[in-house]
């Protein structure tokens, strides 16, 4: 499985650290309120709202670098959307990942 990185971010800043550092601290703020909630409405089977969810995240997915669970990210979001949460063991794979990730910085 690919694992997170700061290249994207780096690239995105153009070596400003101030810019990193605050990018870092939203994404880590933001994604355990946002993972609590998907999963919440994946044990709701509220597939239309988890959808969103998964909107949100894949934006957090793409900034740490994670080109293949992006892919899923897109591919769920769309199978949710039709009611299909068949993704949803691999996609909590990647919210694992991102959720250690975070845990490191």
């Amino acid at each position: 499985m690919e694992q997170p990185n700061f290249t994207y971010i780096s690239q995105l800043s153009g070596g400003d650290k101030v810019f990193e550092e605050k990018i870092f601290k939203v994404l880590k703020m933001e994604f355990p309120d946002e993972r609590e909630t998907y999963l919440n409405n994946i044990a709701k089977t509220n597939f239309d709202l988890a959808a969103h969810n998964v909107h949100k995240i894949k934006h957090k997915i793409s900034l740490l670098g994670l080109v293949k669970s992006y892919e899923l990210a897109s591919e769920h979001e769309i199978n949710l959307g039709e009611g299909n949460a068949v993704l949803h063991d691999n996609f909590n794979e990647i919210l694992n990942t991102m959720t250690h990730f975070f845990d490191k910085i």
